[in-house]
């Protein structure tokens, strides 16, 4: 009996313990619709009832605020720099989904000193303990500024398109960050597609580059189609998984939406621990 209480009482601690999964939406390139694709990823997610924050790290760059009409007083770099808290630095967007702005000035500031570093291991925390998902917007390719956090995030989405050089760089970016943690988890999706066949043949060559000449095992989520409801959307500041529910792109995002939660469960049914935080801190100790 004993045994069975302290059983039960472990599961429960470990049931506690259950931590945000990180996710970062890479491509190798950029203009491939990596940060529509985020918005729209993160409002779906948000739409079934999940908890997400969705952190524009587009460096020097960003532009998730705008993608949402919004201008924002405060961004990531205020934070940073200690001028402002984790709370203040996020702001609310469509289906109860939580953002927080790269701001235009971030690239002067990504360069992981010790006040800087420990201040991101602070606000990675909170939000662990808060939210079910914190999903990065990266910037195109990339740099040694933004390596650390690849290697650590627990899931990283691909986005390519049919393109040569967009498949090229893609599979150069999944290859150079396999190098770094061999057992990270892929997933790949092919946007602005012209048809299902070239989707279909686009991320058939790359999931069968990585096996032929990593033997790493990627998984496909599918591929979204050229439509002209994105620009529509665009134009509109307002993501078009909302402003065009019933628009063949928006139905096939939910798809991929679907797919991903039901494989991110069964692989790991065993709440996990701050492996994301041990991993950047592990990282950053190295480069000290």
């Amino acid at each position: 009996m004993r045994d069975q209480a302290e059983e039960l009482r472990m599961r429960m601690l470990r049931s506690q313990q259950k931590l945000g999964r990180s996710i970062a939406v890479v491509s190798g390139k950029g203009g491939v619709g990596k940060s529509n694709f985020s918005m729209n990823f993160t409002t779906t997610l948000s739409a079934i009832g999940k908890k997400v924050v969705l952190i524009d790290m587009d460096i020097g760059m960003g532009n998730i605020h705008i993608l949402l009409g919004k201008t924002v007083p405060t961004n990531l770099k205020d934070y940073l720099v200690g001028e402002k808290t984790i709370e203040e630095v996020m702001f609310e967007g469509p289906n109860n989904l939580q953002y927080i702005s790269g701001g235009s000035g971030l690239s002067g500031v990504m360069e992981w000193n010790d006040k800087m570093f420990n201040r991101l291991i602070e606000a990675f925390e909170y939000l662990q303990k808060n939210y079910d998902y914190i999903v990065f917007d990266m910037g195109a390719g990339a740099t040694s500024q933004t390596l650390d956090l690849l290697v650590s995030v627990d899931d990283i989405i691909v986005i390519t398109t049919a393109e040569p050089t967009s498949i090229t760089d893609a599979y150069s970016m999944m290859k150079f960050i396999y190098f770094k943690d061999p057992d990270k988890n892929f997933f790949l999706l092919c946007n602005r597609a012209f048809s299902e066949e070239e989707g279909s043949d686009t991320t058939s060559r790359l999931k069968l580059a990585m096996s032929k000449f990593l033997s790493k095992e990627i998984v496909v989520l599918g591929s979204l189609p050229e439509d002209p409801v994105v620009r529509m959307s665009v134009k509109e500041q307002v993501p078009f998984s909302i402003l065009y529910p019933n628009a063949d792109i928006t139905k096939k995002l939910k798809q991929m939406v679907s797919s991903f939660t039901s494989i991110e469960v069964e692989e790991n049914d065993i709440p996990n621990q701050n492996t994301f935080i041990s991993r950047l801190k592990n990282l950053f100790s190295r480069r000290s």
